[in-house]
């Protein structure tokens, strides 16, 4: 770890807790089996919900045949759209296609519901389903799906409404809106700074190049679930769920169903996994079908069918141009940018904008994105959506620009990086001190990259995330055990509760292991959605004056006990005292007791609320070393070094842990992972045994160095540290590819054979 000065000039802060490794807290009941998720979860009354999907992609629905399912043995309800109550709404987006309306946009929309009293009967009947369909013409792929002959997905050009809950991970930006030349563009939007006809003409090289990036599944180990409960009178609804925004599915079930917020409560469950693809995806559907019948219904995904019908990443198209002089400098830049959004809407270009011009100093240049519709499943975020994308495209040609130079591939980049006040590929600047150079000055000095030759397999890139913040609320009560609970609205997906607690216990001045976080359901204390990066950033400061709240309390019924000035005492580890007196002690629970048993005491309830109004970007730079067997093509990774900017490591441990995961996701991208879907829009790669993912015997090393560049926006110097990890691994691997091989790759996933083609011409 690097273990760097403050802004100010002053030396890191000494910390009791904050900075020390500390293992998981739920660790313990997770490999156990003792955590209960969605899928282990049962209601009274509780019906079992099976899916029916669409055989085919761009199809008109003639007729659905319910009739023999309907008889089966325990089937309770065969649903189609017009038995539901928000059988009138307009499908627009993922979390109001409950069940497909007249036509089928993509192979695996829901058409029909089966409900049933066991799982078995629920799935013997949905294959009694019989649908009849018209097929269309159809077009999968993003650059097909732009031409002019191409079958429109919208004929009528898409319908708008609210945005699809899903973008909430991103948070991304708009530029100006273009023309609409292209076919299936669903938006666009074009961003532009200086003169870049000047920047091109001022280059000494320039490289022009396109790169596509497969579409990819999050490969979360737990399918998408949901159970929806209705109260008696139909009036209410209660949702458990494994989903990363408790408050976005709340809203977005309200919406479909036309209920007032408050009469909707979703109680997140533990979660196994989503990286950015679960939000209100499929509790919409559990929702309404609850409604419909007045029953409680589960709906757990098999593999299969989340392949089909959730919410993967989507391909992407970059057509990019980089100019530099001869002394180094780069130029101009311009890029066209085609998302495959599938059938709805999702906004990744901002993102790829912000990166692709937001890394390195462009005084000209021009980022056109556009969002294109085809039939295929609706996409979704997947950690930092389109920032790996764009470090592929952008890395591989900063890569082979400082070859043409004659330029050591680092120190070109060091030249050119981004710093305090830089601008972003958006227009606006970044919003705080820039850690880009640090974690290339880390990276200058390891020695896999000091130490290499040519030839070697060494190859390393940049990557950077924005990092995001929402707002929330705590809650902080002492009872007279002396336990402390911290209330906050947010969803446990990475172990940030193993975080905060950090931060509390070093506020209040107890021990981490005598707190417990509360995760709250949508009727307790309020948090932001679990993507982006922003929910250890957002809570911290809410929770620290939540914690210091509480102290506060405490010390003053023990300034009445020790007969001394508040000013005068501490907690340390759970006892107050009077500073310089450590033998005469009270416990914070005895002190909490007399909050509740005293007339003239209050309970100790620590208040704390947070809304930043900015947050700390993230810069990586990772370096890898492969094989390639000039032979068969195969590519194999030997040594990875994963170095990031964190501001402040709250829990190193977790920090690594994240710095690990985004590692190895990278490779996935990169050399395994991708969707595919032949002509007809039918999916070639829909379970594990097409789909191949990293496994433990092709996982190389990951080496984590933690880099600490305060940020002032953030509570004791701390960034958004999740989204940043996964950001490099694709441009790296490229880039060490082009050592061992001798050949650019410009399209992911990099198999054996897509690189034998290229060596061998």
């Amino acid at each position: 770890m690097s273990n760097m000065a403050n802004t100010n000039g002053s030396a890191k802060p000494e910390f009791k807790y904050i900075g020390k490794p500390r293992p998981i807290i739920d660790g313990l009941e997770k490999v156990t089996g003792y955590t209960q998720y969605t899928g282990d979860f049962t209601v009274r009354g509780m019906l079992y919900a099976r899916p029916i999907l669409g055989q085919m992609a761009n199809a008109k629905i003639l007729s659905i045949d319910t009739e023999d399912a309907a008889a089966m043995p325990g089937v309770v309800a065969v649903l189609t759209v017009d038995d539901l109550p928000n059988k009138d709404k307009l499908i627009n987006s993922r979390s109001t296609s409950v069940l497909a309306k007249d036509r089928i946009l993509w192979v695996g929309q829901p058409v029909a519901l089966v409900l049933a009293e066991t799982e078995q009967q629920a799935i013997d009947a949905a294959e009694m389903v019989f649908v009849d369909l018209e097929p269309g013409d159809v077009v999968v792929d993003v650059m097909e799906a732009i031409k002019p002959d191409a079958p429109k997905v919208w004929p009528n050009g898409f319908p708008t409404a609210d945005d699809d809950m899903s973008s909430l991970h991103g948070n991304t930006e708009e530029g100006e809106a273009g023309s609409g030349k292209l076919n299936n563009i669903q938006s666009e939007n074009h961003f532009q700074r200086g003169d870049l006809e000047a920047g091109f003409a001022e280059a000494d090289e320039i490289i022009e190049r396109r790169y596509e990036v497969s579409g990819v599944h999050q490969g979360y180990m737990e399918p998408m679930a949901a159970i929806a409960d209705p109260d008696p009178l139909g009036r209410k609804l209660t949702i458990y769920t494994c989903t990363q925004g408790m408050f976005s599915v709340r809203g977005a079930v309200a919406g479909l169903l036309d209920m007032p917020e408050s009469n909707v409560v979703v109680k997140p469950m533990a979660f196994g996994g989503g990286f950015g693809a679960k939000y209100a995806v499929f509790e919409p559907l559990a929702a309404a079908a609850a409604m419909a019948v007045k029953q409680p219904v589960k709906l757990v995904l098999t593999r299969s069918e989340d392949f089909l019908s959730a919410n993967p990443a989507p391909q992407i198209v970059i057509d990019l141009k980089i100019g530099a002089n001869k002394a180094g400098k780069v130029t101009a830049l311009k890029a066209d940018v085609y998302t495959n959004n599938a059938a709805f809407s999702f906004n990744h270009g901002g993102i790829i904008a912000m990166v692709l011009g937001g890394t390195y100093k462009w005084d000209n240049l021009e980022i056109n994105a556009y969002e294109v519709n085809t039939f295929t499943c609706p996409v979704g975020a997947y950690r930092a959506p389109g920032s790996p994308q764009a470090a592929f495209a952008l890395e591989s040609s900063m890569d082979d620009m400082a070859e043409k130079l004659g330029l050591d591939p680092l120190e070109f980049r060091f030249q050119n990086a981004v710093e305090d006040g830089d601008l972003l590929g958006v227009g606006r600047p970044w919003s705080a001190t820039l850690g880009l150079k640090d974690v290339l000055e880390e990276a200058r000095n390891h020695p896999l990259w000091k130490n290499r030759k040519p030839g070697d397999g060494v190859g390393m890139a940049v990557g950077g995330w924005p990092n995001f913040m929402g707002n929330a609320d705590v809650v902080c009560r002492v009872d007279s055990s002396g336990q402390v609970n911290i209330e906050a609205g947010i969803v446990d997906i990475s172990g940030t509760k193993s975080a905060l607690v950090l931060i509390a216990a070093e506020a209040l001045g107890v021990d981490p292991g005598d707190i417990h976080i509360d995760q709250t359901d949508t009727n307790g204390a309020y948090g932001p959605g679990s993507g982006g990066s922003q929910v250890t950033y957002t809570l911290s400061p809410a929770i620290q004056e939540a914690a210091e709240d509480a102290r506060k309390q405490l010390l003053e019924i023990a300034a009445n006990e020790f007969e001394a000035a508040v000013e005068d005492l501490e907690i340390v580890e759970g006892q107050a005292r009077v500073v310089g007196v450590p033998d005469k002690t009270i416990g914070i629970g005895a002190l909490a007791q007399k909050g509740r048993s005293q007339r003239d005491v209050k309970p100790i309830v620590g208040k704390g609320s947070a809304a930043p109004k900015e947050a700390g970007p993230g810069f990586v730079v990772h370096i890898i070393k492969v094989d390639v067997d000039k032979d068969t093509g195969e590519v194999t990774p030997k040594k990875y070094v994963a170095i990031q900017d964190v501001g402040l490591a709250i829990n190193p441990m977790l920090v690594e842990g994240q710095m690990h995961g985004g590692a190895i996701q990278s490779l996935g991208m990169g050399l395994y992972e991708g969707i595919v879907y032949n002509d007809d829009g039918q999916l070639l790669s829909g379970t594990f045994m097409d789909y191949c993912m990293p496994r433990m015997d092709n996982t190389p090393d990951v080496e984590a160095i933690i880099v600490e560049k305060p940020n002032p926006l953030g509570l004791y110097g701390a960034r958004g540290l999740a989204e940043p990890p996964i950001t490099a691994g694709i441009g790296a691997l490229g880039n060490a590819i082009k050592d061992a091989a001798g050949v650019r790759i410009t399209e992911t996933p990099v198999t054996a054979e897509k690189l034998w083609n290229k060596m061998h011409g």
